[in-house]
């Protein structure tokens, strides 16, 4: 096919899956994803006081309240980790059944989720926000579920290579491979250098996008939310358009061949 073969010699983002991923694809869908996950996190903190790219720290939380003895915020916090384990979970139901007749649409449906979902805070947030803690605690939820999507779609289409929404798993990966490369054998090793690459390329951007939201967060406020669904909607629509433009290119480029033939 085609397409296929356009995809296989291309740089794509999305529309690969798990084996058939190259290391420049997964280093271009992790560097962007990352610093979006970052921008998410800090944006949620300044607004917020809380994040809202992972849920590590939530599990501490739950453990308190527990203890404690605070039911509501027993329930408040362990809906947000749920729905963040509800968007991975959907984000795969949605590839594992679709991918096998639609493999750009299973792909890129979860990023339109996020989308609708970042977008909706980005709104309310801008139109309606009376700073009461209910409305925090649901728009926090909103959040965490879209990058509980952001997560799982990362992960399911580079068979776990490609996490962005948290950076703990990411330090201690990048530590044991710079251990590693304290013996010639390991840095000879060209799979354990690329995979280092991903991980450093993800931390950094991740890094960049937290600083990045902290300085527009001042001026966009809310927002910021809607510069974020912008960088989603490339991630979502950057195969497509690519491999569009790659086969127009070639169909011209057959057509000159004809011409001087």
């Amino acid at each position: 096919m085609p397409g296929s073969r356009l995809q296989e010699n291309t740089n794509i983002m999305i529309s690969k899956y798990s084996s058939s991923r190259t290391l420049k694809d997964n280093i271009l869908l992790g560097s962007i994803t990352a610093f979006i996950a970052g921008m998410v996190n800090v944006a949620a903190f300044m607004i917020f006081f809380s994040f809202a790219s992972n849920v590590t720290g939530y599990y501490a939380i739950l453990a308190a309240e527990i203890v404690k003895g605070n039911l509501y915020e027993v329930a408040v916090v362990f809906a947000w980790i749920f729905l963040f384990f509800l968007g991975s979970f959907i984000s795969n139901l949605i590839i594992i059944n679709v991918a096998n007749t639609r493999t750009y649409l299973a792909h890129a449906l979860p990023v339109f989720l996020e989308i609708v979902c970042i977008a909706s805070v980005g709104i309310y947030g801008s139109y309606f926000y009376q700073e009461t803690l209910n409305e925090t605690e649901i728009l926090l939820a909103v959040l965490l579920f879209a990058m509980g999507l952001q997560n799982g779609f990362t992960a399911s289409i580079s068979n776990f290579a490609v996490k962005t929404t948290h950076l703990t798993g990411a330090t201690t990966d990048i530590a044991i491979l710079f251990s590693m490369f304290t013996q010639k054998q390991y840095r000879d090793n060209k799979e354990l250098r690329g995979k280092a690459i991903l991980i450093f390329s993800i931390m950094v951007s991740y890094v960049a996008g937290a600083v990045a939201s902290g300085f527009v967060h001042g001026f966009l406020g809310f927002r910021l939310f809607f510069l974020v669904c912008l960088l989603l909607l490339v991630v979502a629509l950057y195969d497509g358009s690519r491999i569009r433009v790659l086969k127009y290119l070639l169909i011209e480029r057959k057509k000159r061949e004809l011409v001087n033939n």
